[in-house]
């Protein structure tokens, strides 16, 4: 901000992961910011149901290199400037008859150990004897998505230039009383976004005292790879299917059995466990699976996160400010060179020598 100008008034619609993100972003620029969501509080949309999984490495598998480099600013944000994550890795398991898909899985990633048995059960005493190689990515982390939004409005409460209103209802904010709207609203601004689909996950909370894991494990399976993560407590989340299906809500027959079965071959005793909470979101996403930042006259759409949305908000909502304050070009700004991982870790750096050569390959 320049020394006597007046602070830019930005309107944050939308109080999920990816509005909170942007609200905090804009706050510590020096704007005055109001957050408007229509449900009666933070969080209560896509955000309720994530995994929580801050996994840049794992993600390569799948995903383009830009959701994996936006990613690791992710680590920084939520260990440092909102520290509510644990940095102690994923797991990545599979049963004997899906080696392959193992394999298949260390030749797109990178950033790994390959453990054996020994290692597995050193890491998680309680998978001692199930699996006899895997893989150990030790500089993820993982968060309870839930605590995470507390602790991002708790801090946005008690910043002097913010306002929070929750249970605005559903009617469109006029624009023309700020500077600046960043519309947050997911998968809610489906009939305004052009090119916005749905994708469905369907999740489960299990809780057990007869299991303890102390990081996520990720299950590979070549139909339906599952992931485990520990809530603390004996709670553990469950998830999470991709169905090509806008229908919130309800939770498949399909999907509980595929989620179950996936936790009882990790570890039997998830068959005795008790099913606390299922849940099915939808998840906004493009026809690429890539976030958008797009600019329409004084309101910028921040959306199509996909099912990365703690990983991604934070480097999102910084390049958002890019754009509003720093006139930065929104067609690069998800191109930009992340800020928020060190980048003189060694094994950090052999990770991403090993991706440009599989690339260059």
């Amino acid at each position: 901000m320049s020394p006597g100008r007046a602070a830019p008034r930005v309107r944050v619609i939308g109080a999920g992961v990816l509005g909170l993100c942007a609200a905090l972003a804009f706050s510590e620029a020096g704007a005055e910011v109001e957050v408007v969501e229509r449900r009666d509080g933070p969080g209560l949309g896509c955000s309720f149901l994530a995994g929580g999984m801050i996994a840049p490495w794992c993600e390569a598998e799948s995903a383009e290199p830009v959701v994996v480099e936006l990613g690791f600013e992710a680590l920084a944000f939520w260990t440092e400037t909102v520290p509510v994550a644990l940095r102690r890795g994923s797991l990545v398991v599979a049963p004997a008859r899906d080696r392959p898909e193992l394999a298949r899985f260390a030749r797109r990633t990178s950033g790994f150990e390959r453990v054996d048995g020994a290692r597995v059960a050193e890491l998680e005493p309680d998978l001692a004897g199930r699996f006899d190689d895997a893989l150990f990515f030790p500089h993820e982390a993982h968060l309870d998505p839930r605590a995470a939004i507390r602790a991002l409005a708790a801090r946005l409460e008690a910043s002097p230039n913010v306002r929070l209103r929750y249970g605005a209802g559903a009617a469109p904010v006029a624009d023309d009383d700020v500077d600046w709207t960043i519309d947050c609203r997911g998968f809610d601004a489906r009939r305004e976004v052009e090119g916005l689909r749905g994708v469905k996950g369907e999740m489960l909370v299990l809780q057990t005292r007869d299991v303890s894991l102390s990081r996520p494990i990720r299950m590979i399976h070549p139909r339906h790879p599952v992931y485990i993560v520990p809530r603390g407590d004996g709670r553990f989340m469950i998830g999470a299917t991709m169905i090509e299906n806008e229908e919130a809500g309800r939770v498949t027959a399909r999907a509980m059995l595929e989620l179950l079965g996936a936790a009882y071959t990790a570890h039997p005793a998830f068959g005795e466990a008790e099913i606390v909470e299922t849940g099915a979101g939808v998840r906004p996403a493009f026809f690429d699976n890539l976030p958008r930042v797009r600019v329409e006259g004084r309101r910028i759409v921040l959306n199509g996160l996909y099912r990365h949305g703690f990983l991604l908000a934070p480097a999102v909502a910084r390049r958002a400010v890019d754009v509003a304050l720093r006139g930065a070009d929104p067609e690069a700004a998800l191109r930009a060179t992340p800020r928020g991982e060190p980048r003189d870790d060694d094994q950090i750096r052999d990770g991403h020598a090993h991706r440009s050569e599989r690339q260059d390959a």
